[in-house]
């Protein structure tokens, strides 16, 4: 069985740092490019950034560049999102997903994903 498992999140302060996981089980990531998503309330789900299968391109959100970095880490069949300096305004529930195939590039789309984590909850306030 396929799955993206997450974990981290919660809440933290304006200015502060989370660290979000997504552990895929059933499959290899080497296989596949992975994105992270958040939608925030009344909002459509939109990209955060994006990693290739083959881990050596990746793409970010103009409002997160510099701030956010995308990793994996092969041995644990995990990815990660970095995330530093939050704002109020990133308050969101984040998915990690994946597409499978070789290609050199990453997605933008959600619409390309086929396999999506459960979503987790990050919290900037004060």
């Amino acid at each position: 069985q396929l799955q993206l498992v997450q974990s981290g999140g919660g809440l933290v302060q304006p200015g502060g740092s989370l660290r979000l996981a997504c552990a895929a089980s059933g499959f290899s990531l080497g296989d596949y490019a992975i994105g992270w998503f958040r939608q925030a309330p009344g909002k459509e789900r939109e990209i955060v950034s994006c990693l290739s299968s083959r881990g050596d391109s990746t793409n970010y959100a103009d409002s997160v560049k510099g701030r956010f970095t995308i990793s994996r880490d092969n041995a644990k069949n995990t990815v990660y999102l970095q995330m530093n300096s939050l704002k109020s305004e990133e308050t969101a529930v984040y998915y990690c997903a994946a597409h499978r195939t070789l290609d050199w590039l990453c997605y933008r789309n959600r619409n390309m994903y086929e396999y999506w984590g459960q979503g987790t909850q990050v919290t900037v306030s004060s």
